[in-house]
Protein backbone atom coordinates (compact mmCIF):
# COMPACT_ATOMS: atom_id res chain seq x y z
CA UNK A 1 0.00 0.00 0.00
CA UNK A 2 2.93 2.44 0.61
CA UNK A 3 3.22 4.43 -2.29
CA UNK A 4 5.95 6.72 -0.61
CA UNK A 5 10.06 7.93 -1.10
CA UNK A 6 11.19 7.72 2.25
CA UNK A 7 14.40 10.23 3.00
CA UNK A 8 16.64 9.14 5.63
CA UNK A 9 18.56 11.30 7.89
CA UNK A 10 17.99 14.64 9.29
CA UNK A 11 17.97 17.90 7.90
CA UNK A 12 20.44 20.96 8.38
CA UNK A 13 17.98 21.75 11.28
CA UNK A 14 18.09 18.76 12.95
CA UNK A 15 14.57 17.92 12.28
CA UNK A 16 13.89 14.67 10.85
CA UNK A 17 12.81 14.42 7.05
CA UNK A 18 9.79 13.68 6.27
CA UNK A 19 9.17 11.35 3.72
CA UNK A 20 7.65 12.30 0.29
CA UNK A 21 5.38 10.38 -2.05
CA UNK A 22 7.47 8.51 -5.24
CA UNK A 23 4.57 8.21 -7.26
CA UNK A 24 0.86 9.39 -7.08
CA UNK A 25 -2.02 7.36 -7.58
CA UNK A 26 -5.15 7.18 -9.79
CA UNK A 27 -8.19 5.64 -8.56
CA UNK A 28 -11.13 4.69 -10.83
CA UNK A 29 -14.23 4.00 -9.95
CA UNK A 30 -16.73 2.46 -12.88
CA UNK A 31 -19.87 2.66 -12.01
CA UNK A 32 -21.99 -0.05 -10.18
CA UNK A 33 -25.43 -1.08 -11.23
CA UNK A 34 -27.36 2.34 -10.07
CA UNK A 35 -24.81 4.48 -11.09
CA UNK A 36 -22.54 4.90 -14.01
CA UNK A 37 -20.94 8.33 -16.24
CA UNK A 38 -22.91 7.79 -19.54
CA UNK A 39 -20.52 10.40 -21.18
CA UNK A 40 -18.93 13.72 -20.62
CA UNK A 41 -17.45 16.57 -22.59
CA UNK A 42 -17.85 20.39 -23.39
CA UNK A 43 -17.96 20.70 -19.74
CA UNK A 44 -20.67 18.88 -19.19
CA UNK A 45 -21.93 15.31 -17.71
CA UNK A 46 -24.15 12.95 -18.46
CA UNK A 47 -24.96 10.50 -15.44
CA UNK A 48 -27.88 8.22 -14.55
CA UNK A 49 -28.63 7.02 -10.93
CA UNK A 50 -30.81 4.15 -10.69
CA UNK A 51 -33.41 4.88 -13.66
CA UNK A 52 -32.66 8.89 -13.59
CA UNK A 53 -30.49 10.42 -16.20
CA UNK A 54 -29.32 13.61 -15.16
CA UNK A 55 -27.30 16.17 -16.93
CA UNK A 56 -24.77 18.73 -15.08
CA UNK A 57 -21.81 20.69 -15.58
CA UNK A 58 -18.27 19.47 -15.39
CA UNK A 59 -15.98 22.13 -15.98
CA UNK A 60 -13.10 18.98 -16.24
CA UNK A 61 -14.54 17.85 -19.31
CA UNK A 62 -12.27 19.73 -21.70
CA UNK A 63 -13.08 17.05 -24.61
CA UNK A 64 -15.32 16.38 -26.83
CA UNK A 65 -18.97 13.89 -26.33
CA UNK A 66 -18.55 11.10 -27.19
CA UNK A 67 -22.32 10.34 -28.09
CA UNK A 68 -24.20 12.12 -30.26
CA UNK A 69 -27.02 14.71 -29.02
CA UNK A 70 -29.95 12.50 -29.66
CA UNK A 71 -28.51 10.02 -26.18
CA UNK A 72 -27.81 13.43 -24.36
CA UNK A 73 -31.55 14.40 -24.91
CA UNK A 74 -32.86 11.55 -23.12
CA UNK A 75 -31.90 12.74 -20.04
CA UNK A 76 -34.70 13.49 -17.05
CA UNK A 77 -33.58 16.31 -15.89
CA UNK A 78 -31.06 19.57 -16.75
CA UNK A 79 -28.79 21.37 -14.28
CA UNK A 80 -27.66 25.19 -15.82
CA UNK A 81 -25.46 27.00 -13.30
CA UNK A 82 -21.98 27.01 -12.74
CA UNK A 83 -19.76 24.67 -11.16
CA UNK A 84 -20.05 26.00 -7.64
CA UNK A 85 -21.93 26.12 -4.83
CA UNK A 86 -23.82 29.09 -6.54
CA UNK A 87 -27.92 28.23 -6.80
CA UNK A 88 -29.02 26.78 -10.20
CA UNK A 89 -31.93 25.40 -11.19
CA UNK A 90 -33.45 22.20 -12.80
CA UNK A 91 -35.07 21.77 -16.47
CA UNK A 92 -37.50 18.74 -16.15
CA UNK A 93 -37.25 17.46 -19.42
CA UNK A 94 -39.25 13.70 -18.64
CA UNK A 95 -40.50 12.88 -15.44
CA UNK A 96 -38.17 12.77 -12.46
CA UNK A 97 -39.92 11.42 -8.72
CA UNK A 98 -39.28 13.92 -6.02
CA UNK A 99 -36.67 11.35 -4.42
CA UNK A 100 -36.25 7.47 -5.83
CA UNK A 101 -33.76 5.12 -3.70
CA UNK A 102 -30.08 3.94 -5.29
CA UNK A 103 -29.03 0.69 -3.61
CA UNK A 104 -25.20 1.14 -2.65
CA UNK A 105 -23.81 -1.73 -1.22
CA UNK A 106 -25.37 -2.64 1.97
CA UNK A 107 -26.61 1.25 2.21
CA UNK A 108 -30.12 2.77 0.33
CA UNK A 109 -29.34 6.32 -0.81
CA UNK A 110 -32.84 8.75 -1.74
CA UNK A 111 -31.72 10.73 -4.48
CA UNK A 112 -33.12 13.94 -5.64
CA UNK A 113 -32.46 17.07 -7.24
CA UNK A 114 -31.52 19.88 -5.25
CA UNK A 115 -30.60 23.47 -6.60
CA UNK A 116 -26.90 22.75 -5.54
CA UNK A 117 -27.13 20.29 -8.74
CA UNK A 118 -26.11 17.48 -6.00
CA UNK A 119 -28.09 14.58 -6.15
CA UNK A 120 -27.59 13.61 -2.57
CA UNK A 121 -24.69 11.00 -3.45
CA UNK A 122 -21.36 11.31 -4.47
CA UNK A 123 -20.83 8.14 -6.10
CA UNK A 124 -17.03 8.38 -7.62
CA UNK A 125 -16.68 7.83 -3.51
CA UNK A 126 -17.08 4.19 -4.06
CA UNK A 127 -13.50 3.19 -3.85
CA UNK A 128 -12.72 5.30 -0.65
CA UNK A 129 -15.95 3.42 0.72
CA UNK A 130 -14.57 0.17 -0.03
CA UNK A 131 -11.46 0.63 1.43
CA UNK A 132 -12.64 2.02 4.65
CA UNK A 133 -14.62 -1.20 4.75
CA UNK A 134 -11.61 -3.39 4.15
CA UNK A 135 -10.02 -1.62 7.04
CA UNK A 136 -13.30 -2.21 8.99
CA UNK A 137 -12.96 -6.28 8.23
CA UNK A 138 -9.47 -6.41 9.59
CA UNK A 139 -10.70 -5.53 13.71
CA UNK A 140 -11.14 -8.27 15.80
CA UNK A 141 -13.08 -8.06 19.52
CA UNK A 142 -13.30 -4.23 19.83
CA UNK A 143 -16.22 -2.22 17.64
CA UNK A 144 -14.01 0.09 15.58
CA UNK A 145 -14.78 3.86 16.21
CA UNK A 146 -15.35 6.10 13.23
CA UNK A 147 -15.92 9.66 12.46
CA UNK A 148 -17.10 10.64 9.98
CA UNK A 149 -16.54 14.46 8.69
CA UNK A 150 -18.42 17.02 6.88
CA UNK A 151 -20.58 13.68 6.23
CA UNK A 152 -23.55 15.05 4.23
CA UNK A 153 -26.05 12.56 3.55
CA UNK A 154 -24.16 9.75 5.28
CA UNK A 155 -23.32 6.89 2.66
CA UNK A 156 -20.05 6.58 4.21
CA UNK A 157 -22.30 6.52 7.67
CA UNK A 158 -24.47 3.98 6.61
CA UNK A 159 -21.70 1.52 5.75
CA UNK A 160 -19.42 1.91 8.43
CA UNK A 161 -22.21 1.21 10.67
CA UNK A 162 -23.89 -1.70 8.60
CA UNK A 163 -20.67 -2.81 9.18
CA UNK A 164 -20.81 -3.18 12.79
CA UNK A 165 -18.76 0.23 13.22
CA UNK A 166 -19.94 2.49 15.95
CA UNK A 167 -20.33 5.95 13.96
CA UNK A 168 -20.28 9.95 15.05
CA UNK A 169 -22.09 11.78 12.05
CA UNK A 170 -21.19 15.13 12.00
CA UNK A 171 -22.33 17.64 9.51
CA UNK A 172 -23.12 21.72 9.69
CA UNK A 173 -26.33 21.24 7.80
CA UNK A 174 -29.70 20.62 9.67
CA UNK A 175 -31.18 19.28 6.32
CA UNK A 176 -28.39 16.85 5.55
CA UNK A 177 -28.57 15.46 8.73
CA UNK A 178 -32.52 15.12 8.19
CA UNK A 179 -31.41 13.65 4.79
CA UNK A 180 -29.28 11.15 6.03
CA UNK A 181 -31.42 10.15 9.02
CA UNK A 182 -34.10 9.19 6.03
CA UNK A 183 -31.18 7.09 4.11
CA UNK A 184 -31.01 5.58 7.22
CA UNK A 185 -34.54 4.79 7.62
CA UNK A 186 -34.61 3.47 3.92
CA UNK A 187 -31.67 1.06 4.74
CA UNK A 188 -33.00 -0.16 7.30
CA UNK A 189 -30.56 0.66 9.99
CA UNK A 190 -32.62 2.32 12.43
CA UNK A 191 -30.86 0.71 14.88
CA UNK A 192 -27.44 0.72 13.92
CA UNK A 193 -25.28 2.60 16.75
CA UNK A 194 -25.21 6.59 14.85
CA UNK A 195 -24.43 9.46 16.54
CA UNK A 196 -26.22 12.23 14.38
CA UNK A 197 -23.38 15.65 15.75
CA UNK A 198 -25.18 18.91 13.90
CA UNK A 199 -21.95 21.10 14.71
CA UNK A 200 -18.90 23.03 13.36
CA UNK A 201 -16.32 20.10 12.78
CA UNK A 202 -13.63 22.53 13.65
CA UNK A 203 -15.37 22.90 17.14
CA UNK A 204 -16.27 19.93 17.67
CA UNK A 205 -13.29 18.04 16.76
CA UNK A 206 -11.18 20.24 19.42
CA UNK A 207 -13.90 19.21 22.14
CA UNK A 208 -12.91 15.50 21.47
CA UNK A 209 -9.24 15.72 21.90
CA UNK A 210 -10.43 17.82 25.13
CA UNK A 211 -12.05 14.92 26.12
CA UNK A 212 -9.95 12.25 25.22
CA UNK A 213 -12.27 10.35 22.76
CA UNK A 214 -10.21 8.59 19.82
CA UNK A 215 -11.25 6.63 16.55
CA UNK A 216 -10.21 3.61 14.94
CA UNK A 217 -11.19 5.48 11.51
CA UNK A 218 -11.87 8.96 10.48
CA UNK A 219 -12.89 10.62 7.00
CA UNK A 220 -12.50 13.68 6.09
CA UNK A 221 -14.11 15.32 3.26
CA UNK A 222 -13.97 19.35 3.38
CA UNK A 223 -15.93 21.95 0.70
CA UNK A 224 -13.55 24.75 0.11
CA UNK A 225 -15.57 27.20 1.43
CA UNK A 226 -18.51 26.77 4.14
CA UNK A 227 -20.29 28.13 7.31
CA UNK A 228 -21.24 26.13 10.68
CA UNK A 229 -24.68 25.67 12.26
CA UNK A 230 -24.12 29.26 13.88
CA UNK A 231 -22.40 31.06 10.52
CA UNK A 232 -18.45 29.16 11.85
CA UNK A 233 -16.39 30.44 8.23
CA UNK A 234 -14.65 27.76 7.16
CA UNK A 235 -11.72 27.88 4.81
CA UNK A 236 -10.13 25.09 3.62
CA UNK A 237 -6.63 26.51 3.22
CA UNK A 238 -7.15 28.55 6.42
CA UNK A 239 -8.82 25.81 8.60
CA UNK A 240 -7.36 22.33 7.69
CA UNK A 241 -4.10 22.22 8.99
CA UNK A 242 -5.21 22.95 12.30
CA UNK A 243 -8.02 20.55 11.78
CA UNK A 244 -6.05 17.45 10.28
CA UNK A 245 -3.54 17.91 13.84
CA UNK A 246 -6.31 16.92 16.13
CA UNK A 247 -7.74 14.64 13.82
CA UNK A 248 -4.31 12.94 13.93
CA UNK A 249 -4.62 13.28 18.27
CA UNK A 250 -7.98 11.52 17.95
CA UNK A 251 -6.95 8.40 16.07
CA UNK A 252 -6.18 4.98 18.12
CA UNK A 253 -2.72 4.60 19.40
CA UNK A 254 -2.67 1.14 17.20
CA UNK A 255 -4.76 -0.32 13.80
CA UNK A 256 -6.08 3.34 13.01
CA UNK A 257 -6.73 4.68 9.58
CA UNK A 258 -7.87 7.97 8.00
CA UNK A 259 -9.28 9.38 4.57
CA UNK A 260 -8.99 13.29 3.52
CA UNK A 261 -10.60 14.06 0.12
CA UNK A 262 -10.46 17.08 -1.00
CA UNK A 263 -13.11 18.92 -4.13
CA UNK A 264 -12.94 21.25 -6.55
CA UNK A 265 -10.26 23.24 -5.89
CA UNK A 266 -6.67 24.87 -7.91
CA UNK A 267 -4.18 22.67 -5.73
CA UNK A 268 -1.96 19.82 -6.00
CA UNK A 269 -2.37 16.68 -4.20
CA UNK A 270 0.99 16.85 -2.82
CA UNK A 271 0.05 19.70 -0.12
CA UNK A 272 -2.77 17.31 1.28
CA UNK A 273 -0.11 14.75 1.21
CA UNK A 274 2.05 16.54 2.83
CA UNK A 275 -0.07 18.08 5.41
CA UNK A 276 -1.12 14.67 6.28
CA UNK A 277 2.20 13.30 6.92
CA UNK A 278 3.10 16.27 8.47
CA UNK A 279 0.03 15.48 11.26
CA UNK A 280 0.76 11.85 11.70
CA UNK A 281 4.70 11.93 11.60
CA UNK A 282 4.96 10.09 15.17
CA UNK A 283 3.01 7.46 13.58
CA UNK A 284 4.82 6.32 10.71
CA UNK A 285 2.70 4.01 8.79
CA UNK A 286 1.59 4.00 5.06
CA UNK A 287 0.23 6.93 2.80
CA UNK A 288 -0.97 7.34 -0.68
CA UNK A 289 -2.64 9.87 -2.05
CA UNK A 290 -3.51 10.76 -6.07
CA UNK A 291 -6.84 11.45 -7.90
CA UNK A 292 -10.06 10.21 -7.30
CA UNK A 293 -11.43 9.64 -11.13
CA UNK A 294 -14.78 8.31 -12.79
CA UNK A 295 -14.87 5.35 -15.51
CA UNK A 296 -17.12 6.39 -18.53
CA UNK A 297 -19.37 3.85 -20.09
CA UNK A 298 -17.52 2.79 -23.28
CA UNK A 299 -15.18 4.50 -23.65
CA UNK A 300 -12.88 4.31 -20.67
CA UNK A 301 -12.52 7.87 -20.75
CA UNK A 302 -11.32 9.53 -16.69
CA UNK A 303 -13.26 12.41 -15.55
CA UNK A 304 -11.53 13.45 -12.40
CA UNK A 305 -12.91 14.40 -9.66
CA UNK A 306 -11.19 15.20 -6.75
CA UNK A 307 -7.71 15.11 -4.36
CA UNK A 308 -7.12 12.83 -1.94
CA UNK A 309 -4.67 11.08 0.73
CA UNK A 310 -4.83 7.80 2.94
CA UNK A 311 -3.32 6.52 5.76
CA UNK A 312 -3.26 3.25 7.57
CA UNK A 313 -1.01 2.91 10.81
CA UNK A 314 1.85 -0.18 10.11
CA UNK A 315 -0.37 -2.27 12.83
CA UNK A 316 -3.22 -1.86 10.76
Amino acid sequence: MAREKKQQGEDESGARATAVPDRLELVQMGGFSDYALIDSGNGRKLERFGPVIVERPEPQALWQPRLDKSRWDKANAVFSGGDDEDKGRWRIDKPVPESWPIKVGDATMLCRLSSFRHLGLFPEQMPHWEWMLARLAEFKGERPRVLNLFAYTGAASLLAAAAGAEVTHLDASKKAIAWAKENQAASKLSDAPIRWILDDAQKFVAREVRRGRSYHLILVDPPKFGRGPDGEVWDLFTNLPALMRDCAALLVPERAALVLTVYAIRASVLAFDQLTREVLSERGGSFSSGELAIREEGAGRLLPTSLFTRWVSDDA
